[in-house]
Formats: structure tokens, C-alpha cells, sequence
């Protein structure tokens, strides 16, 4: 796994703190030929607008032009986690209590790897969710260690 976001987190914490902004994600990803440093921040309440991931990116793009660890060509992009956000922290998923939320496991549980319904509850070591199934409700716990991604979702059928 590459270090690279672990490093950019280093340059860019302190950045989105000054400005009473959540860092949300950092990828580093190549895409066909192109290198891609992706920066996710979030406002700690409601949502973020253009002019506040500007200012993100202006100021890491000056501080990456001084002291940059990545040694190939990237192009940084800083953005909102979108709607459908990562919950990757503790903090996502205890913000994310009662919410809907789509959830892929390593393995799979109960004869299924995806579950898409609402987060009931959450501790350190499992996540438990009110999952539909055609027309009954069941209640899925799954082990954060099983959890290969989690992100919000959006409900459509409401």
C-alpha cells in the first residue's frame, strides 16, 4: 500500500484545521496514465462549497511546491466526499448512526457480501444494520475487521 496519502495527511491536516474544515479522505491513485492526488474535505456541519476547496487547494498546492514527497507527475484535486462519503474513521460511523448506509464485506455473512440499510448502531469492534430483504426487515451485525467498505447511500425508497 502506498505511503503517499499517509504523508499528503501530514501537510493537509494542518491546513484543513485552520480553516474549521474535516479531512475526510486522501487517495493517490493512477488512472490510465495520469497520477491522481484526490484530498476529500467536508465541513465539520452541513456541506462545503467550491470557494472553501479552493482555498484547501491553493494553500497544499503551495506547501506541496516546497516540500513534496511524491516524486512522479499528479494532478491534485480537492474535493467534497459527495453525498455518498466514506466512512472509514470511527467518528464516520458513529456520525453515521441512523443513517443509510451501503456496506461490502471481505466474506460472505449471511450468504451475502452487500448490505445497503440503516446503521442501528456502533462500537469500536462491530456495526449493526437494519437490513431489507424483498419485503422483511432483518438486523445484520457485522465485524469492523469484515468490513471491506463503507460509505453513506442514498435511500430511494422514500
Amino acid at each position: 500500500m502506498s505511503k503517499v496519502p499517509a504523508l499528503i495527511e501530514e501537510l493537509a491536516k494542518p491546513i484543513v484545521d485552520e480553516l474549521n474544515l474535516e479531512l475526510v479522505d486522501i487517495e493517490f491513485i493512477k488512472e490510465g496514465r495520469n497520477w491522481f492526488l484526490r484530498v476529500y474535505v467536508d465541513t465539520l456541519e452541513g456541506g462545503i462549497d467550491i470557494d472553501q476547496c479552493a482555498q484547501v487547494s491553493e494553500r497544499l498546492s503551495l506547501l506541496l511546491d516546497e516540500k513534496d514527497p511524491i516524486t512522479q507527475n499528479y494532478y491534485l484535486e480537492v474535493s467534497s466526499p459527495g453525498a455518498e462519503r466514506p466512512l472509514k474513521k470511527d467518528a464516520d460511523f458513529e456520525k453515521a448512526i441512523g443513517k443509510f448506509i451501503y456496506v461490502k464485506t471481505y466474506e460472505p455473512l449471511k450468504d451475502m457480501k452487500e448490505f445497503l440499510g440503516y446503521l442501528t448502531s456502533y462500537d469500536e469492534h462491530t456495526l449493526v444494520m437494519e437490513v431489507r430483504i424483498k419485503t422483511r426487515k432483518i438486523t445484520v451485525t457485522i465485524e469492523q475487521e469484515k468490513v471491506a467498505l463503507a460509505r453513506l447511500a442514498i435511500d430511494f425508497s422514500v
